[in-house]
């Protein structure tokens, strides 16, 4: 078993991970440390005393190119992934391998991701819009309303498992997401692909929300939306990627809504940043960004659609079996 460990800033988060990991009742785990800083600070924090091997890049590979590059150094047949400012509670991966064992259809696995010292949920497992939209499943919800193993459609990359195959028959983590997304595109082409995924309450982590590009910034805007066009260029089924667009104007109506009244993302980016056209600009960057890769993009979503194990009917009803509307992910 693998876990690894993608970081940034390699701070007191990352050893307080760390230490939960080496506490874990599973004793056969390596873990490895992918410290995307490009100044070793992973190896300056003192991450190895804590048992993890350290792989450094010389500059910023992204979540997606952090999990690539140690997917590839290793043989592990299974494979979890945690952010470097979650804590796992010591049957984390314990229940995870139990849950993935007998069950040789489930690829990926989602924790219950808890909001860290409340008791409230982060994610169990994730939703999609009509657009693309992805939002965190019971997000702000008690974590009782989520006590049964059951299917989700993919797991949340904070804290998730994935079977070496599913990533080999994959594809891989698709790097030129660099930072959101990448987990909803891999879960999506697992989908494809016929993989299931598996919620498994029993598998708890606790996470701090949004800690590496903050709740409410400009990196987080421009990359959620540019990579949210990614997704449905690869993933969606054309009939539900024609009608994408609409569903996108929608979400941006309901945003201006959220505003007027004071919640949702888009207010609390409003009251943070305090400039009503930076929004429009990320947009407008977002979109431009997408159309410059959309020939690479439709390569891409050629090669997933010709190997797919489901039909586009098969694949429509799971998302709207998963789905979320755009109204919702508004308010959220």
């Amino acid at each position: 078993m693998l876990v690894v460990v993608p970081t940034l800033a390699a701070g007191p988060p990352l050893l307080e991970c760390l230490v939960s990991l080496l506490n874990q009742t599973e004793r056969e785990i390596e873990v490895m440390v992918v410290d995307n800083s490009g100044r070793q600070l992973a190896r300056e924090t003192g991450a190895e005393r804590f048992g993890a091997s350290i792989l450094e890049s010389p500059g910023n590979l992204g979540y997606g190119g952090a999990i690539n590059a140690a997917v590839r150094r290793s043989q592990a047949p299974l494979v979890a992934v945690i952010n470097d400012d979650a804590v796992a509670r010591p049957t984390w991966i314990r229940a995870l391998v139990t849950a993935v064992e007998s069950r040789p259809e489930v690829g990926m696995c989602a924790s219950q991701v808890l909001l860290l010292g409340e008791e409230r949920l982060d994610s169990a497992g994730m939703l999609i819009a009509r657009d693309g939209s992805t939002k965190q499943r019971g997000h702000g919800e008690h974590p009782a309303n989520y006590s049964r193993e059951e299917e989700v459609l993919f797991p949340s990359g904070s804290a998730a498992l994935y079977r070496r195959a599913l990533l080999e028959d994959t594809g891989l983590f698709d790097e030129d997401f660099f930072l959101y997304c990448e987990d909803s595109d891999v879960g999506l082409r697992a989908r494809w692909a016929g993989w299931k995924c598996l919620y498994v309450p029993g598998a708890v982590v606790e996470h701090r929300y949004s800690q590496t590009a903050g709740g409410a910034s400009a990196l987080k805007a421009y990359y959620v939306e540019r990579n949210r066009l990614f997704l449905i260029t690869k993933n969606f089924p054309a009939a539900r990627l024609v009608a994408a667009p609409w569903f996108a104007l929608a979400r941006y109506f309901w945003h201006a809504i959220s505003i007027l009244e004071g919640r949702g993302s888009a207010a609390r980016y409003q009251r943070e940043r305090r400039n009503p056209l930076e929004l429009l600009f990320i947009l407008l960057r977002a979109h431009c960004a997408w159309l410059f890769r959309l020939p690479s993009l439709w390569r891409k979503r050629r090669r997933i659609l010709a190997s797919a194990r489901l039909s586009p009917d098969a694949f429509r009803r799971l998302l709207d079996a998963h789905g979320i509307t755009t109204r919702q992910v508004a308010a959220q």
